[in-house]
């Protein structure tokens, strides 16, 4: 096993921990994606935990998983370090890093970051963009700045043309709160498991669900409810 190998699976170990710990433990890392048109680096400053349906004690109304494995968000149920990217509103990609063990679904969204190379690529993906702060400012901006798809879901983010490289020290004073635009009890303050660089200009801004009235489709058992973020 080479160096670069070894390296890679003693961050996996790491990362193979409770979602809920890791997540401001990874702030300030920096993931790097090097596709055919270049390379584009981004320092993580939000990121929000997402468990599985294997937490009995505190199950995820906002997970993906809370219902069960799908073809979709199998990735989450792989082995730490692997990419689940998704496509949400018909219109934008959202990425997240696979963590805690393999078999027990959790994830952390990548909410936020700032581009530290890469710059004019990022730039290119993104022009609408008004300032460098929010080339990276949500979800969806950082997976368009990264150049992911849901191509890459399943992916290993910790080997080429993957990498992803832990801050050598607290990245500064950390803040948390409820996740964005999560509804229902999973967007509550008891799920305050988002975490973000306090004061960072990238940060993007909170947003609390919307309501919606959605028909319950025939086939849907009593009771049922539906959650996407």
């Amino acid at each position: 096993m080479n160096e670069s190998t070894l390296g890679a699976e003693r961050l996996r170990d790491f990362l193979s921990a409770d979602a809920r710990e890791l997540a401001p433990q990874l702030l300030g890392a920096v993931l790097t994606h090097e596709s055919r048109d270049g390379a584009v680096s981004i320092r993580l400053t939000e990121v929000e935990a997402y468990m599985g349906p294997e937490d009995s004690l505190h199950p995820d109304p906002g997970s993906h998983t809370y219902r069960g494995p799908t073809p979709r968000n199998a990735p989450m149920f792989g082995p730490a370090g692997h990419l689940y990217v998704y496509f949400t509103y018909g219109m934008h990609h959202c990425t997240n890093i696979v963590c805690g063990p393999a078999g027990f679904a959790s994830a952390l969204l990548l909410r936020a970051g700032e581009v530290v190379d890469g710059l004019e690529l990022a730039q290119l993906r993104r022009p609408t963009s008004k300032s460098p702060a929010d080339l990276a400012s949500g979800p969806a901006r950082l997976a368009k700045a990264l150049g992911l798809t849901t191509a890459d879901s399943g992916r290993d983010a910790l080997a080429p043309p993957f990498e992803l490289v832990l801050p050598s020290g607290p990245a500064g004073p950390v803040s948390s709160g409820p996740r964005v635009g999560v509804a229902g009890a999973g967007g509550s303050d008891e799920y305050a498991w988002r975490f973000w660089l306090t004061g960072n200009p990238t940060v993007s801004q909170y947003k609390a669900a919307k309501p919606r009235n959605r028909k319950r489709p025939a086939t849907a058992p009593p009771g049922a409810t539906f959650h996407k973020r």
